[in-house]
C-alpha cells in the first residue's frame, strides 16, 4: 500500500508540473481555474484507497459467516477503477439539444442493448428534471467523484448477484479514463446518457429483478404501481455526492434477501480457499483423534460453518466445536446431520459442489426474492417448494419462524406447485373437495364405470347444474379437516391430508399441485390467533365438526418460493432443483435483454376473477346433489366424458384448483 501511495504522490506532482502550471496553455484553452486545479488534486488524493486496493485484495484473508446483519456489510470491491479525468463540457445549449435528440431515438450507440425503449420514460424524466443538461459531466471535483462512484458501482454489480456486462460496465470504465480533452457535444451527450441509462437499468434490476417473473410463470401478486421514483433518487444522490449509497435504497429489505447477499460475499471469498483433502480410514466421532483438525477447521470457516475466532490451531482431536461446524456443513450439503465424518461427508469435503455452482444458486435465489412485492413487516406464511417445508412468522423480520412444518408439494413432472404470492383470506373447516374436470374425466369416471358404488364408497356425489363431482367432508376426504384459501390464478392452497405417511419421506413432491401440511392444527392456530374467539380447543372442535368457513379479519401474505438456496434462521441450506427451474431461470438471465415491465404493475382493485366471497362459498357447499351412483348419474357422466379436458368450469365452480387425488391413490 505504501508503494502505491508514493506512486500517487509522484503522479500528482508530475501532473501539477506538466499540465497545471499557471502558464500552461491548457488552462487558457479550457478555462480551468486554480480552484478547479486544486479540486482535481484533492479528488485524486481521495482515490488513493481505490489505487491501493490491489494490495489488500491479494492478501489471503477469508471472510467467515457472522451474525452481523448483512444489511450493514458493504459488498466487496471486486474492481479497481482507474482515476477519472473529466474534460470541459461543451456549450450547454448544444449538449442539451444532443441529449434530448438521443433520448427521443430510444437507441444508444454505446450500450450492449442499444434499444432502451423500456427505460426511455425514466431516462427522459431524469434529464427533463435537469433541463436536459448533463447529469454527470462538469468542470469540478464533484463530477469526478460522481462518475467514479457510478462506474465503480456498475463494475461491482456482481456483488449484488447481477452481471456487470448487462450495464456496460467495462465499456464505461474504459471511456471514463479516455475521454478526449476536446470532447464534442455529441460525445458528451452520448457519454452522459450512457452513464444514466446503465445506472437506471442497474437500479431497476436490483429492485424489481432483471427477469419479468410473468415470463417464467411466477404468479406474483401484482404491485399496485411502481414503488420507486428512480430518476428522482439518482438526481438527489448526484446532487449530494452519495451515488454509492443508491443500492441500499432500492434493494429488497426481506431478511432472506439480505442474508443471501452476505452469503454471496462469503462464498466468493471461500472460492479462494485451498481445497480440503481429508483422509480418514474409519468414521470419526466426537472426541476421536483427527490429525487434520486444523485444516478441517479452516475449511469450515471458509464456508461460514465455523466462526474464524473459534479455530483452535493446536487441536488434534475432533472437538465439539468442530462437530457443530461439520453439522452445518452436512445440512448445507443435504447430508444426514449427525456430526459423524463418514464416507459421504468425506466425499463432500474432498469433492464438494463447486463454489461457482453454489454462488449461482445464491444469485438465482436473490433474483427470485426481488420479484416479491415489498413485505417489510407483519405476519407471513412461506413455503419453499424444493425444501418441502413451511415457515410461519409473526413478523417477517424475525430471525426464527413461529411455526414450521413439513409439506408435500406437486409432482415434479406433471403437477408442479407454482411460485406465487397471495393473501390468505379464508379458513375452511371440514371442507368439500370439488374435483377438477381433468381428474373427474381421466381418473374418477373410469373407476365409476367399472364400479357403480365407487362414489358411495368414496363419499362423493354429483352436483346438480354444474356437471361436477365433489367429495363430502369426513374421514378420507382428500383435503383432510381444514384448508387455507388465498385466491390466486393457479387455484392452489394449503390443506390437511389423510395421507400422513407421506411426510416421513425425504423427497415429498407427491401431490397434484396444492400443498399438504403436516401440522394443520398448528397452522390453524397460527392463522386464527389474532382473529379473536379462537383457541386450541375451539379449533379442535371445528376440525371435528361440520363444514364451516372463517373469513379472516386481516389477511396474511402467503409466499410459495422456489429457492434452491434458503436460510432457515442463520443456516443456509442448498436443495435439489426438483422442477428444473434453476436451469430455466439461469438460461433467461444469460440473455442480454432489457425486458418489459408490462404486466408487472396493476391497479389495486384488480383481483383474480374467481376470488370467492363467503356467500359464494356457502352457495357452493349447499348446492343440490343429483346422484351418487352410476344409474342416476348417466346424463352427468355423458356430459363430463364428452367434455374437452380444457373446458372452463361454470361460474359455480369454486376456487379449489389443481387438486389432490390422495383419495384415489394415497
Amino acid at each position: 500500500m505504501q508503494s502505491s501511495i508514493s506512486a500517487v504522490g509522484v503522479i500528482i506532482a508530475n501532473t501539477t508540473k506538466l499540465f497545471f502550471s499557471p502558464k500552461d496553455p491548457l488552462l487558457e484553452r479550457y478555462k480551468i481555474h486554480r480552484t478547479q486545479h486544486k479540486n482535481l488534486i484533492l479528488t485524486t488524493l481521495c482515490l488513493i484507497p481505490y489505487l491501493s486496493a490491489p494490495a489488500l485484495a491479494n492478501q489471503d484473508v477469508v471472510t467467515p459467516t457472522t451474525d452481523v446483519s448483512p444489511a450493514t456489510v458493504a459488498p466487496p470491491i471486486t474492481n479497481v477503477i482507474p482515476p477519472v479525468v473529466v474534460p470541459p463540457v461543451p456549450p450547454v445549449a448544444v449538449v442539451t439539444n444532443e441529449i434530448s435528440s438521443l433520448i427521443a431515438t430510444k437507441q444508444h450507440p454505446y450500450s450492449i442493448l442499444p434499444n432502451f425503449t423500456q427505460r426511455a420514460e425514466d431516462l427522459d424524466a431524469l434529464y427533463k428534471s435537469n433541463q436536459y443538461q448533463p447529469i454527470w459531466l462538469g468542470n469540478d471535483a464533484k463530477a469526478i467523484k460522481n462518475i467514479t462512484e457510478v462506474v465503480k458501482l456498475l463494475a461491482n454489480a456482481g456483488a449484488y448477484g447481477l452481471n456487470p456486462t448487462n450495464y456496460d460496465a467495462q465499456l464505461l470504465q474504459e471511456k471514463s479514463v479516455k475521454l478526449p480533452l476536446d470532447m464534442q457535444s455529441k460525445d458528451a451527450a452520448q457519454y452522459d446518457t450512457a452513464l444514466s441509462l446503465s445506472l437506471l437499468r442497474f437500479m431497476h434490476d436490483l429492485h424489481y429483478g432483471r427477469i419479468n417473473p410473468k415470463n417464467l410463470n411466477f404468479n406474483i401478486q401484482l404491485r399496485t404501481a411502481k414503488t420507486l421514483d428512480l430518476p428522482a433518487l439518482i438526481k438527489a444522490n448526484v446532487a449530494q455526492e452519495t451515488v454509492s449509497q443508491l443500492p441500499a435504497l432500492v434493494e429488497s429489505k426481506l431478511p432472506q434477501y439480505q442474508k443471501m447477499q452476505q452469503a454471496l460475499t462469503d462464498y466468493r471469498s471461500a472460492e479462494k480457499a485451498p481445497p480440503l483433502k481429508l483422509i480418514v480410514k474409519t468414521p470419526v466421532r466426537a472426541g476421536d483423534a483427527l490429525p487434520q483438525s486444523v485444516e478441517l477447521q479452516k475449511f469450515l470457516s471458509a464456508f461460514g460453518d465455523l466462526p474464524a475466532d473459534k479455530i483452535d490451531n493446536t487441536a488434534t482431536t475432533y472437538t465439539p466445536t468442530i462437530v457443530e461446524g461439520v453439522k452445518k456443513f452436512q445440512q448445507r450439503q443435504g447430508l444426514k446431520v449427525n456430526g459423524i465424518i463418514n464416507n459421504a461427508t468425506v466425499t463432500a469435503f474432498n469433492a464438494p459442489l463447486t463454489q461457482a455452482q453454489r454462488i449461482t444458486q445464491i444469485e438465482l435465489a436473490m433474483e427470485r426474492l426481488r420479484w416479491i412485492p415489498e413485505i417489510t413487516e407483519g405476519r407471513a406464511v412461506i413455503v419453499n417448494i424444493p425444501a418441502f417445508q413451511l415457515w410461519a412468522f409473526d413478523d417477517i423480520k424475525q430471525e426464527t419462524a413461529t411455526t414450521t412444518m413439513r409439506v408435500v408439494v406437486g409432482k415434479s413432472k406433471e403437477h408442479q406447485t407454482p411460485q406465487l404470492t397471495a393473501d390468505m383470506q379464508f379458513v375452511d373447516f371440514q371442507p368439500y373437495w370439488n374435483v377438477p374436470y381433468k381428474i373427474a374425466k381421466d381418473e374418477i369416471m373410469p373407476k365409476l364405470a367399472a364400479d357403480p358404488e365407487y362414489l358411495v364408497r368414496q363419499n362423493m356425489e354429483f352436483v346438480k347444474g354444474s356437471s361436477r363431482i365433489r367429495q363430502r367432508p369426513g374421514k378420507g376426504n382428500a383435503l383432510g379437516k381444514v384448508k387455507f384459501i388465498f385466491p390466486n390464478t393457479s387455484n392452489v392452497y394449503l390443506h390437511d391430508t389423510p395421507s400422513v405417511g407421506l411426510f416421513s419421506r425425504s423427497r415429498r413432491d407427491l401431490s397434484h399441485g396444492c400443498v399438504r401440511v403436516s401440522r394443520p392444527q398448528d397452522l390453524a392456530e397460527f392463522v386464527l390467533k389474532e382473529q379473536g374467539g379462537w383457541d386450541t380447543g375451539s379449533i379442535k372442535k371445528a376440525m371435528g365438526g361440520k363444514n364451516r368457513q372463517v373469513v379472516l379479519k386481516k389477511t396474511i401474505p402467503v409466499l410459495f418460493l422456489y429457492n434452491t438456496a434458503f436460510f432457515d434462521g442463520h443456516n443456509l441450506t442448498f436443495y435439489s432443483d426438483i422442477y428444473g427451474r434453476d436451469a430455466q431461470l439461469l438460461g433467461a438471465l444469460k440473455k442480454h435483454e432489457d425486458l418489459s415491465d408490462e404486466g408487472l404493475f396493476a391497479p389495486k382493485e384488480v383481483l383474480p376473477a374467481d376470488a370467492p366471497s363467503p356467500e359464494r362459498i356457502e352457495a357452493l357447499h349447499t348446492a343440490p346433489v343429483v346422484a351418487t351412483n352410476t344409474a342416476q348419474a348417466i346424463p352427468v357422466v355423458q356430459h363430463i366424458t364428452a367434455s374437452n379436458t380444457t373446458q372452463v368450469a361454470p361460474a359455480t365452480q369454486p376456487v379449489t384448483g389443481t387438486e389432490e387425488k390422495s383419495v384415489l391413490s394415497p
